[in-house]
């Protein structure tokens, strides 16, 4: 990309350590007075507390600016705008004449520790703490090396989200076509037929059980929407001798989320992991026979969530809702075929789901790469 200058701007970013309130034009957003009630499906970017929410019927602004969101849980986030657009309330605009230190800035300030917040239960920025950040702007030729090297590790992390947006689309439609049993012959049978046992796990409060030497469990928090296990994000806690013997998960049994929010119901996770992990008091523990594939039945059971099958007969609370083992194991029906289709179905589905875990390894490792960079680009150990 080629960057204009302006001379003028330039002129007062000179390098070295300088203030925000010396060099940018700084103000509250939401002097449009508009809301999202007025996003459209096209026209120009708005920008919101929680980041580019949408597009507007009109701009209302210009140019090379760092949008601040200053309150609420995203407060410290930093989105990067050009072009026209528009910043609505809740935000604060840092908007400067050149756009190579415009883009600067919104790598450094990429950072949400360097913001001091007050308040704990709305979290804010203040404008004039804004205007008092100091900033080490480095020479035009660096800055420029920053920017071109962070952009190019944007640009792939770009390629490679939306990658994922489309082989979640693949994995979905592939889903729906082979489970769907319209058109099929397949016979039914209730899920007790197929499985040897459902069980309750571990009711225990994790937080205060807490210990880095323990036992990981897995809660339902573990379960991704997807279904996948996020054994990373577990949690070690003290467990005693007959706890790990009743509550170890075993290779190929699966965790059905028993209780959450109503579109959270029904996730079900298949346990593949060779180390030893217990299981909470949320989760269900289906061990299938000899009937079923756990992986063909761990599909089913999330091709069912997908249908709401589950809260035909939950037990709804508000917001909330349980599906308990009985409900699970006589309610619910899952296809009974042989064994071969079955396979059949399971490496189609998930020849689909190994590529997507390999672009998600993809993800990690380009985030990982980013903050490297960028964090070092910032110290002056990659860029002299």
């Amino acid at each position: 990309m080629t960057w204009p200058t302006n001379p003028g701007s330039r002129a007062k970013l000179t390098t070295g350590q300088r203030k925000l309130g010396e060099v940018a034009e700084i103000y509250q957003g939401g002097k449009s007075g508009l809301t999202k009630k007025d996003y459209v499906k096209s026209g120009f970017l708005a920008f919101s507390a929680t980041g580019q929410d949408g597009f507007t019927k009109k701009a209302f602004d210009s140019g090379f600016a760092v949008i601040l969101s200053s309150i609420g849980a995203r407060c410290g986030k930093c989105f990067y705008a050009e072009g026209k657009w528009t910043a609505l309330a809740n935000t604060q605009v840092i908007k400067l004449d050149d756009p190579m230190a415009a883009k600067f800035l919104y790598y450094y300030l990429n950072d949400e520790n360097k913001w001091p917040r007050y308040g704990s239960a709305q979290p804010f920025i203040a404008p004039s703490t804004v205007k008092r950040l100091k900033v080490p702007f480095p020479s035009l030729p660096i800055q420029k090396k920053i920017v071109e090297r962070l952009d190019a590790i944007k640009k792939t992390q770009e390629l490679n989200d939306k990658q994922l947006v489309l082989v979640e689309e693949l994995f979905q439609s592939l889903l729906h076509r082979e489970l769907d049993p319209k058109g099929k012959n397949w016979d039914f049978v209730k899920l007790g037929n197929v499985v040897q046992k459902i069980e309750y796990g571990l009711s225990v409060s994790v937080q205060n059980r807490l210990d880095e030497n323990g036992v990981p469990i897995l809660t339902m928090a573990e379960i991704e929407n997807d279904g996948q296990i996020n054994y990373q994000k577990t949690r070690k806690i003290s467990a005693s001798a007959n706890e790990l013997k009743k509550f170890k998960i075993n290779k190929g049994e699966l965790l059905f989320n028993w209780r959450n929010e109503k579109a959270l119901i029904g996730k079900t996770g298949l346990f593949e992991s060779e180390k030893d992990f217990i299981f909470a008091s949320f989760l269900l523990r289906i061990v299938t026979n000899e009937k079923i594939l756990p992986e063909f039945l761990w599909y089913w059971l999330n091709y069912l969530r997908t249908k709401n099958a589950y809260l035909q007969y939950a037990h709804l609370a508000g917001n909330q809702a349980s599906y308990n083992a009985n409900s699970l194991q006589n309610k619910i029906s899952c296809p009974l075929i042989l064994i071969k289709n079955q396979q059949k179905i399971v490496e189609k589905l998930s020849a689909v789901q190994e590529y997507k875990k390999k672009l998600l390894e993809q993800k990690q490792k380009l985030n990982e790469l980013f903050e490297s960079v960028l964090n070092k680009s910032m110290k002056r150990e990659l860029i002299k």
